[in-house]
């Protein structure tokens, strides 16, 4: 693949587990980020509950494999579809990013494992796959999360620094970018704790709902001191980063007891006061910070951040990019760096010991 830049499409499958995104991008893997078109295509009710029951999973086994193949092949349907809604072919997309869906990461065991089957996707589509991401990165000492900062990094090259890139899915991460030449230093990056998954797994728990629409559980009830002090316990806040989470990492066990809505407050004052100790780890305080993720949805949650962090706090839209596509835009963005031999990683974003490349090439 020549250095000039070319189609490339991604794919996400985040910890919130509701659906898949789609994303094509034009870009050369390093400055040139131009968005051509995106989709979100959720979760067959089924498939959704099967892929929840895999998290957690150490190991393969029939039913896995069988979750496997079928979230595979749907990620498939969502390609077919982006590409026919864009008026593209498969001829006309050099690489496809395919992240998968993790179930576990241990990281400090050189272990992370995302279900997808790369091989079965290329064959389905007719295209080219750069699947396993986060693999290369761990074996060398990395933590293997978060790899969105390269992007991020691309898109913020021309904002006042440094900035802070918030994505608040499943699990929160901040991606910090200084002045300077971005990916060559000027970047931290690193989990800041829960992001949603516990709110929602306390909305589905308490309420049969999946997630706090609007926030207006949380906004509704009152935070209990006393269980948002013990779930701040948890010793990965005192560890310094880089550093990353699984999404099961933390648990609920402190809002035990609790009414739907004094949990939510509590979850989501939990997720807020992560951030805001995760700001005071980075180098220099932010002059505004963009959020992505469904976070970015709840006025509750955002409001809550603003008066947290006393800077902006604002959706990735007011700079003008899509938030709903950010992820998928960057694994087409970090397949294009793969198959270059560009690095995806660095020290100050993974921890790895030297600029890292990672994914694995899976023809068609």
């Amino acid at each position: 693949m020549s250095q000039k830049s070319v189609l490339a499409l991604g794919l996400m499958s985040g910890t919130s587990l509701d659906g898949i995104d789609a994303a094509l991008l034009e870009t050369d893997g390093v400055s040139v980020v131009t968005p051509i078109g995106a989709l979100t295509e959720p979760y067959e009710a089924a498939l959704q509950e099967r892929l929840r029951a895999c998290l957690g999973r150490k190991s393969s086994d029939s039913e896995t494999d069988g979750v496997e193949q079928d979230m595979t092949l749907a990620h498939a349907g969502v390609v077919e579809t982006l590409l026919r809604i864009s008026g593209r072919s498969a001829s006309d997309v050099h690489v496809v990013g395919f992240h998968g869906h993790t179930l576990l990461h241990r990281p400090e065991r050189q272990w992370t494992w995302q279900l997808g089957d790369a091989a079965l996707l290329a064959s389905r589509i007719g295209i080219d796959v750069v699947g396993d991401f986060r693999s290369a990165d761990v074996q060398a000492g990395g933590q293997g999360a978060p790899l969105a900062p390269a992007f991020h990094a691309a898109l913020a090259a021309a904002m006042d620094k440094p900035v802070a890139v918030l994505n608040l899915g499943g699990v929160g991460n901040v991606t910090w970018v200084g002045p300077g030449s971005g990916q060559d230093g000027a970047l931290v990056a690193f989990d800041t704790g829960p992001g949603n998954a516990l709110i929602d797994d306390w909305m589905r728990r308490t309420t049969g709902k999946g997630f706090d629409q609007d926030g207006r559980a949380a906004a509704a009830g009152t935070i209990d001191q006393a269980a948002l002090a013990a779930l701040l316990a948890h010793p990965y806040f005192t560890a310094p980063p880089p550093k990353s989470l699984d999404r099961d990492d933390f648990d609920m066990g402190a809002v035990d007891g609790l009414t739907a809505e004094d949990g939510a407050a509590t979850l989501t004052a939990f997720t807020v006061t992560a951030v805001a100790r995760a700001a005071d780890l980075l180098p220099a305080p932010p002059v505004r910070w963009l959020v992505t993720g469904g976070g970015r949805h709840n006025p509750t949650l955002m409001a809550m951040l603003s008066h947290a962090l006393s800077v902006p706090v604002v959706p990735v839209e007011n700079a003008g990019w899509d938030g709903d596509a950010l992820e998928a835009q960057a694994f087409a963005y970090l397949a294009v760096r793969s198959v270059r031999g560009l690095p995806l990683s660095w020290p100050g974003t993974t921890g790895v010991p030297q600029p890292q490349t990672g994914g694995r090439l899976f023809t068609a």
